[in-house]
């Protein structure tokens, strides 16, 4: 399937599991976030979540200036209320298919994350930065704020008060900043970045993908439950996992002291 402004190709195809990277393919406007690239995700998302050995996918953007430097401001310029509210809800509809996805979603933040592509980031499983990366949610020095689920993400990654902070001061911040807040998983020198999301997405792949579904599921929608609420819906995806074949296969291996075949069912 081709793609106007998204390259994905298969890197490990090897092991029970694919991997796959997803490259932002619009350096020269810094793979800004316009109407096509929006489309691109959707179609992308939709193919990808048909494809039942697609285990981890690592999203990240193409040169070395920015994995997505925001939406485009061009394109947005002569938005009425009606289109500005179209943008937004499509956009953040491609953004929950994403983080919803059956398979696990790592961004590969290899340079500016700025508005739409920090909001695109948030929508990744997790995070992994280049200890050069820029961040920010800079919208309110242009008038807008956030569209794309930034304002209710973001509070989730840092809590509300350095999610306040980041979005109402539109500042950037560094990726030192970011790992220490909490909002990314790790941070690499450049040359190791993909490098090391490659390593850590073919550990991923190697895992019972059933579980790993599972796993997403009570992360995702037990956050907003009360404790005891989300105890309970992790026992309900706890004993779902005992109806797999690769939980058999898993105990089975353990004992036996052998690795593990995984098929996903």
């Amino acid at each position: 399937m081709s793609y106007r402004h998204l390259d994905f190709k298969i890197t490990d195809a090897a092991g029970p599991g694919q991997v796959g990277v997803l490259t932002l393919n619009r350096p020269s406007a810094l793979n800004a976030l316009n109407v096509e690239v929006i489309e691109d995700l959707q179609a992308w998302c939709e193919w990808a979540n048909s494809q039942n050995d697609l285990r981890c996918v690592i999203l990240t953007g193409a040169g070395e200036k920015a994995f997505v430097a925001g939406a485009d401001i061009k394109e947005m310029q002569s938005y009425s209320h009606d289109q500005a509210e179209r943008m937004s809800l499509t956009g953040q509809k491609v953004m929950q298919t994403l983080e919803d996805a059956k398979f696990v979603t790592i961004a590969a933040v290899n340079g500016f994350a700025l508005g739409g592509g920090l909001e695109l980031a948030m929508a990744c499983d997790f995070i992994l930065a280049s200890n050069t990366a820029k961040f920010g949610l800079p919208e309110v020095s242009l008038g807008l704020i956030p569209g794309y689920g930034g304002t209710q993400r973001l509070s989730r990654f840092v809590g509300k008060t350095l999610a306040r902070m980041i979005t109402l001061t539109g500042d950037i911040f560094t990726a030192q900043q970011g790992l220490d807040w909490g909002l990314f998983a790790r941070s690499y020198e450049p040359a190791e970045l993909m490098p090391s999301a490659l390593k850590m997405a073919k550990t991923i792949a190697s895992r019972a993908p059933q579980a790993i579904g599972f796993a997403k599921q009570a992360i995702n929608q037990g956050y907003d439950r009360s404790q005891i609420e989300g105890i309970s819906f992790e026992a309900e995806l706890f004993a779902k996992t005992f109806t797999t074949e690769d939980h058999s296969e898993g105990l089975r291996a353990f004992i036996e002291k052998r690795a593990p075949q995984f098929k996903g069912n």
